[in-house]
């Protein structure tokens, strides 16, 4: 797989994001250096998706900044869409249009957003579909596919948009685990090809082997981040070790 590598990063400085009463995240510092992969690993509840989703603003912080590149995209009257139109994302469900053809699924965007012709999305978005394997399945409705062919179907979508940061919020958490291995294939040849990637992940094993860095957050609170070496072999927090004894 080919990226255009960019080397775009994500920095969060000093981001907190509360739903009511209810802080969710506290004075996170983090940053995600570009054409590297980090993956956000923690307990249920404790702000990963959240955070994720600060950095194409599907949520927006009460404060702090979120830098893409040098553009923070927190900051008054930034324009969402072309921020977005930077940083894919793919979800633990779908999102598939299920009246849609796995081809139409992908072309839509490119049309609408893009202002591709037809003959140019199409053509875009049958080379991403063959990127992520699913050569042949073109004219197939998503209920027709399995659930690891529907998640590469969202990841050809976002990959199609051709964008420098690729989010994955638990990507392969709705999948049977027979169907994990061929998503992570994916994701794995990604971070290979230098795409600017931050995971959230219940998956150790891949984060251990693919991530750059491994980010352990907990209550909306970054208590520990460091290579997959350190991280794993040699946690200083407590309540990461306590966290590994359970998962691992």
């Amino acid at each position: 797989m080919t990226i255009d590598t960019r080397g775009t990063s994500v920095r969060f400085e000093h981001v907190n994001k509360s739903f009511g009463r209810v802080d969710v995240l506290h004075d996170v510092v983090l940053s995600a250096p570009g054409g590297m992969t980090t993956c956000i690993v923690g307990p249920s509840g404790s702000g990963k998706s959240t955070l994720l989703r600060c950095a194409n603003l599907l949520e927006r912080p009460e404060s702090g900044r979120v830098l893409l590149g040098d553009v923070d995209i927190a900051a008054p009257g930034v324009n969402v869409d072309a921020v977005r139109a930077r940083v894919g994302m793919v979800f633990q469900h779908f999102h598939l249009y299920p009246h849609l053809c796995v081809l139409d699924n992908v072309t839509l965007a490119l049309r609408k957003v893009r202002a591709m012709d037809l003959e140019q999305a199409q053509a875009t978005a049958r080379a991403k579909l063959g990127a992520v394997g699913l050569n042949g399945l073109e004219s197939r409705r998503p209920a027709d596919l399995s659930g690891g062919q529907q998640q590469r179907v969202a990841i050809a979508r976002a990959l199609a948009m051709d964008p420098e940061v690729m989010l994955f919020d638990e990507a392969t958490s709705a999948l049977d685990p027979e169907l994990v291995k061929g998503v992570l294939a994916v994701m794995r040849d990604l971070s290979k090809a230098g795409m600017t990637m931050l995971v959230v992940t219940h998956e150790m094993r891949f984060a251990r082997e693919v991530a750059s860095q491994v980010v352990f957050i907990d209550k909306g609170r970054i208590l520990e981040q460091g290579s997959p070496d350190a991280f794993f072999d040699a946690p200083r927090h407590p309540r990461l070790r306590h966290f590994l004894d359970q998962v691992l």
